[in-house]
């Protein structure tokens, strides 16, 4: 843990100039381009790139290591940073739409293979504790980097503040380079044993394909395709709030539009927070080992009803309370569906982050499209509460199939020692 600590410095150091970098980077293009559409596509762009990449990226960390991986990937975004900053007037427009496939590629590939790779750092019984101090320190540096991003921008302009960013991913390539980590040596030895042994295993499953045995272990697990299920309609409903969120606030206060923003997004991540050190505190107390899949169900409800909240038009108070609410159950939900994740076998676990990724950022993208066009009719309140609704029918379908399944193994457990007794019964009157 002491390693690992370091290691989630140096990725809230690169988060904060990620989080930055999205203020500066719009500023940035529509100061080159003069046009609103190009910023959009550059966004679009991005986001297309992280939903392919999520499968290029499970395929990746598995058959690579996974610490030269997001080295290089942050050391990539750094040099794309470099490059647009250097480069000549004329070429910039042009540009932006590379860095904005470099960052998606590298952003994503580097989320999966440090989700994936807690286990094999920290060890499988301190992963909870591990995810919650990991989301800690990304929560830190989004509230760091919106709240200076306006005054860096404003004061030093575009070019400072991706420069400043273009600094943090090396800070973060130089911390993961010099830290005395393992991601995923222990599945290279399992595999290297696996090939010295099995060859006839080893072609078959190379004829199975490298996406097969993520497929086969969600058929095994239908639970946790259900979850996957859930993340993309959470993907969903969350750009439903993201979209929604600046026309509400106009609708607030015309004149300072972003107030409410800024008041909503500090306070999710303050309630985050909390929930991530809760689930820290307690991992490994007693019995419990953290959230489990009713409270991932339970805690999706919660989530999307307290976002729907926050746009019924109550008081200022009580809607802040209310984002609150919804950053510690989506600060529960994370924690418990990574730890959750992360108890696959090392071989899958990189292609179920991949897959995770590519799905979250599928609902999400589908979501800003939707939310955009139903904006156009219906009002902030009406749009939330539809996508948030379609995430709330979903996590309760899920719990009900959690509560029977319980139900189910509480039956045949108690079952279970009867039919081994009746044979024993049976033979001993046959002996008499």
């Amino acid at each position: 843990m002491r390693h690992f600590r370091l290691l989630v410095v140096g990725n809230g150091v690169s988060a904060y100039g990620s989080y930055l970098n999205m203020v500066a980077l719009n500023v940035f293009i529509y100061e080159v381009t003069d046009s609103a559409l190009a910023a959009g596509l550059f966004m679009a762009v991005r986001l297309l790139t992280s939903v392919v990449s999520g499968w290029a990226s499970g395929r990746l960390v598995s058959a690579y290591d996974r610490k030269r991986l997001m080295v290089g990937a942050d050391l990539t975004q750094g040099a794309a940073m470099v490059a647009l900053l250097v480069a000549p007037d004329g070429a910039r427009a042009g540009l932006l739409y590379v860095l904005a496939v470099v960052t998606g590629f590298c952003s994503t590939l580097s989320g999966v293979a440090l989700r994936s790779s807690i286990p094999e750092i920290v060890g499988g019984e301190l992963r909870l504790r591990a995810n919650a101090l990991l989301a800690t320190g990304r929560s830190l540096a989004m509230i760091a980097g919106f709240a200076s991003a306006g005054v860096l921008v404003a004061q030093l302009g575009y070019t400072a503040a991706i420069a400043l960013d273009a600094a943090t991913f090396a800070v973060s390539a130089s911390v993961l380079f010099s830290l005395p980590i393992r991601t995923n040596a222990r599945r290279r030895a399992e595999a290297a044993e696996k090939d010295a042994g099995a060859a006839a295993g080893g072609a078959e499953a190379r004829e199975r394909g490298p996406s097969t045995s993520s497929l086969m272990l969600l058929r095994a697990a239908p639970v946790l395709a259900v979850m996957l299920v859930v993340r993309a309609a959470d993907g969903l409903g969350s750009s439903s709030h993201n979209v929604a969120l600046p026309v509400y606030s106009s609708g607030l206060d015309p004149s300072h539009p972003a107030t409410f923003i800024s008041q909503f997004w500090a306070t999710w991540a303050v309630g985050n927070i909390v929930a991530q050190q809760v689930c820290s505190r307690f991992a490994g107390r007693g019995r419990w080992q953290g959230p489990g899949e009713r409270a991932f169900a339970i805690g999706s409800c919660v989530m999307s009803a307290a976002f729907i909240v926050v746009f019924t038009g109550l008081p200022t108070v009580a809607a802040i309370a209310a984002a609150l609410v919804a950053g510690m159950a989506d600060g529960l939900t994370e924690t418990a569906y990574v730890t959750r994740l992360q108890a696959a076998p090392d071989e899958q676990r990189g292609r179920l982050f991949g897959l995770s990724a590519s799905v979250e950022n599928t609902g999400f993208g589908l979501g800003m499209l939707v939310s955009g066009a139903l904006l156009d009719r219906y009002s902030p309140l009406h749009v939330v509460g539809m996508l948030h609704g379609v995430a709330i029918v979903l996590c309760a379908a899920l719990f009900v199939v959690l509560v029977r399944q319980g139900r189910e193994a509480a039956s045949a457990a108690s079952a279970a020692p009867t039919e081994r007794t009746e044979p024993v019964e049976s033979a001993e009157k046959e002996t008499r």
